[in-house]
């Protein structure tokens, strides 16, 4: 049976690793091979590495540091940042990476995820929409670290993105990212109701309860966090952190009703 992922999510900034609120200047928090070596003796389901320079930049990928997170990650890496091209995606998959996460290069040219996919197969494609919520209540994705809007909604671009050859989706709210109050439960159901894709959803986790309410709304879903497995406490201390095998169990049954 398939089962929901847990999946830490870290940010890259200056080749270090960083946290963000609502995507504003990041707080340096520690060595990002460092925390994959953690997350590994912690045996987390999968682990998302995003690069929040490149495309903001307009700097092409890192290869030097993926290849070292890819050498030292002994679970399914997902690695996004600074991506626009075939070639590009093409030679991070021979670094040993699973997973290549597209987002702004995707929404200026949607056939660059058809042209990944022929060449890197779906299932390693993922599409990143960061999503801000209106005033009068409408989202909307944006790209270049939630300063540029689309005019696009969160689920006409997921639509797009499955019937284009993506893998999957993953979906981020830019106004919950740091603020761990929860997910935005209403923007999983209303993607995870308009595609068949394999969907992760990140920003707002503060607890193993928020995930379990993810669950409880979208059924079987990665819940991507970065702030919940960085920081411990009220003090927000820094402290890698991930729930035992059993912990997991326990929670997804629960989530799901199984008994």
């Amino acid at each position: 049976m398939l089962r929901p992922r847990i999946i830490p999510c870290l940010l890259i900034q200056k080749k270090g690793l960083v946290k963000t609120v609502k995507f504003g200047p990041g707080k340096y928090v520690g060595d990002p091979i460092n925390a994959v070596k953690i997350f590994n003796e912690k045996e987390a389901d999968e682990l998302i590495v995003l690069d929040i320079d490149a495309t903001a930049n307009g700097a092409e990928p890192d290869f030097a540091l993926i290849q070292k997170l890819a050498a030292e990650c002994r679970m399914p890496l997902c690695y996004g940042g600074g991506v626009k091209t075939v070639e590009q995606a093409k030679r991070i998959i021979g670094l040993g990476v699973e997973k290549v996460a597209i987002s702004s290069a995707a929404l200026a040219d949607p056939q660059l995820i058809t042209a990944i996919a022929a060449e890197i197969g779906s299932q390693s494609v993922v599409v990143v929409l960061d999503v801000k919520k209106s005033l009068f209540g409408k989202y909307e994705v944006y790209t270049h670290n939630g300063r540029k809007g689309s005019g696009r909604s969160p689920v006409d671009l997921a639509r797009l993105a499955e019937s284009l050859g993506a893998g999957e989706i993953v979906l981020n709210s830019i106004d919950l990212d740091g603020q761990m109050k929860g997910y935005d439960l209403d923007l999983a159901k209303k993607v995870r109701e308009a595609i068949k894709l394999p969907m992760s959803v990140l920003g707002g986790a503060g607890s193993l309860d928020d995930i379990g309410k993810l669950i409880r709304t979208c059924g079987v879903v990665g819940a991507s966090a970065g702030s919940l497995f960085v920081f411990k406490g009220g003090y927000r201390a820094v402290l890698i952190n991930y729930p035992t095998g059993a912990e997991r169990d326990v929670l997804v049954r629960k989530a799901l009703d199984l008994h």
